[in-house]
C-alpha cells in the first residue's frame, strides 16, 4: 500500500508512520510540484487539510484521505471533488483540549489576571479563590471531544449539560438538548464552551441576541471555531457586561488582523490556536489503525459525512 504524507511536518510523519508499519510505502516531500508528482501514484493520502484540498485541485483522485485535523473545512470548500473517503482526527484531542478548558476555567475562578494586575500595582490581593464544585457547564458540541472534556471536568463537582445536533441521553451529562434549546440554556450555565466544527449551521450562532440571554457571570470559551462568533456582537456584550469574559482559541481570520477589536477588547483573552494540537504519535497510531480497518474493508474511525460537514 502507497500513502502520501502531506504535512508541514512531513518527515516526522513520514518516519512515525515507517517504524508502526514496515509494510507501508511511505511517500511525501516538503516541495510542493514533488509532493503533486507522488499524489498521482497514491491511492491514499494522510496530512492537513489545507495541503490535501490544494492536491485536489490539481485532478489527482484518491481513494481515502485522513485529515490529521479533527476540522476539515479546507476539504469542504465549494469545487473541490469528493469522490473519496474522507476520516477526520477523532479521539487524540480529548485530554489536551480539556486541559485547556480546565486551565482557564480555574484561572476565572482563581482571578488569575486580576491577581497579575495587582502584583504588577504592588497592592496585596488577599481575596479567597472560587471553586470549580457545584459550577453548571454547557458544552455546546456534545461529539468526541466534547465528550472526554465532560469526563475530565467530571471529579470537579460540576453539573454538565450538553448541546448536539439532536436532544439525547449522553453520560455524564445531565442532558443533552437540541441546538434549538441553546439560547435558554446559555442563561443557566456558568460556562459556555463551544467545541462545534464549522458547518453551515454552525455559522454567526453566538450573536447579539444570543449572547444577551447569557448568564451575566459566565465565561464564554471558544475553542470549536471562529465562524461561530460574531466577533462584533461579542464585543459589545463584554461591554454590556452580558457575560463575565470570554476566552477566544479560534477567529475567522489567523492570524488575527492587527486591526482586530479581539486584541483590546475589554474581558477577551486570545490564546492563538493553541487549545488542542495534534500529536504526530496519536495520529499515526489512529491511521496505522484505520489503514487495517481500510484494507479489511471495515468502518473506519472518524468517518465524515459530506452531507453533514462532519
Amino acid at each position: 500500500m502507497r500513502v502520501l504524507i502531506a504535512e508541514q511536518d512531513y518527515a516526522l510523519y513520514a518516519q512515525l508512520l515507517r517504524e508502526a508499519a514496515p509494510d507501508v510505502d511511505v511517500l511525501t516531500s516538503g516541495d510542493s510540484a514533488e509532493l503533486s508528482k507522488l499524489a498521482a501514484d497514491c491511492p491514499v493520502w494522510l496530512g492537513q487539510p489545507d495541503l490535501l484540498a490544494s492536491l485536489l485541485r490539481q485532478g489527482h483522485k484518491p481513494q481515502w484521505l485522513q485529515s490529521t485535523w479533527a476540522g476539515i473545512t479546507p476539504l469542504l470548500m465549494h469545487g473541490l471533488p469528493r469522490h473519496y473517503r474522507l476520516t477526520r482526527a477523532v479521539g487524540i484531542f480529548g485530554q489536551v483540549m480539556a486541559e485547556y478548558m480546565l486551565t482557564y476555567m480555574l484561572g476565572h475562578e482563581r482571578e488569575v489576571m486580576a491577581r497579575l494586575v495587582s502584583q504588577v500595582e504592588r497592592k496585596w490581593d488577599p481575596r479567597p479563590g472560587h471553586s470549580l464544585e457545584g459550577r453548571r457547564v454547557l458544552i455546546v458540541g456534545a461529539g468526541d471531544i466534547g465528550q472526554r472534556v465532560a469526563e475530565f471536568l467530571m471529579p470537579f463537582g460540576v453539573t454538565l449539560y450538553g448541546i448536539a445536533s439532536s436532544p439525547r441521553q449522553q453520560a455524564p451529562f445531565v442532558e443533552v438538548l437540541g441546538m434549538d434549546a441553546l439560547g435558554e440554556k446559555v442563561g443557566q450555565v456558568d460556562y459556555v464552551l463551544n467545541l462545534l466544527p464549522d458547518t453551515p449551521a454552525t455559522q454567526d450562532i453566538y450573536d447579539a441576541a444570543l449572547f444577551a440571554r447569557f448568564n451575566p457571570d459566565a465565561l464564554f470559551i471558544n475553542a470549536g471555531r471562529g465562524v461561530a462568533v460574531v466577533d462584533a456582537d461579542l464585543v459589545e456584550a463584554l461591554k454590556l457586561g452580558h457575560l463575565a469574559g470570554a476566552v477566544i482559541d479560534v477567529c475567522r481570520q489567523e492570524p488575527l488582523p492587527q486591526r482586530h477589536p479581539f486584541w483590546t477588547a475589554w474581558g477577551l483573552l486570545l490564546t492563538g490556536h493553541s487549545s488542542a494540537p495534534t500529536s504526530p504519535q496519536a495520529m499515526v497510531r489512529l491511521f496505522v489503525d484505520n489503514l487495517a480497518a481500510y484494507n479489511a474493508k471495515q468502518p473506519l474511525r472518524g468517518e465524515v459525512d459530506f452531507a453533514r460537514g462532519y
